[in-house]
């Protein structure tokens, strides 16, 4: 399989990109960096082209910028699941954050899912920010961090009323 955004070297620039962040930022360690690793990892080897979105960005020096994730539904999952979600550090405050997310939204839509979710933790307040002018909603929050890192974990969701077009009447 081809992604056209995918290159050389793309899982471990986007591991690289996430586990210096949130090292940096909140004292993550190898714990959060393995996770990221191995589950982008076995999205992008059980890419579904005609389902799933993935986009990354690249800057003038073949740096990546920026890049997102969108899993479509599931069987035990209904709803689309927003992840892996980043920008570097010299690229945030350009707008490709809010770029990239509205591309993947783009392709919920086109795809016509009903939902949409993410995971985060608190703190993490330009992001929010971000997610909520985009309509997504804070439904729980909990002590439980699948991170490792100490936080506070948050689920986010985008529910979607899609109009019926004239096929879905015929149906």
């Amino acid at each position: 399989m081809n992604l056209p955004s995918c290159r050389p070297g793309t899982i471990g620039e986007i591991v690289r990109l996430h586990a210096q962040y949130y090292a940096r930022e909140w004292n993550f360690g190898l714990a959060f960096e393995a996770k990221v690793a191995r589950e982008l990892s076995a999205f992008l080897t059980g890419f579904r082209p005609d389902h799933d979105f993935f986009a990354a960005e690249w800057d003038d020096q073949g740096r990546l910028a920026g890049t997102i994730s969108l899993e479509a539904p599931l069987a035990d999952e209904p709803m689309a699941h927003l992840r892996w979600f980043i920008v570097s550090d010299t690229t945030r405050g350009s707008g490709l954050g809010q770029r990239l997310l509205q591309a993947a939204l783009a392709h919920a839509d086109a795809q016509r899912f009903s939902a949409i979710y993410l995971t985060t933790f608190d703190g993490l307040g330009p992001a929010r920010k971000l997610y909520e002018r985009a309509g997504f909603v804070l439904v729980s929050e909990a002590a439980e961090d699948q991170w490792q890192g100490g936080v506070r974990e948050q689920r986010f969701e985008r529910h979607i009323a899609h109009a019926e077009t004239p096929e879905d009447q015929d149906a």
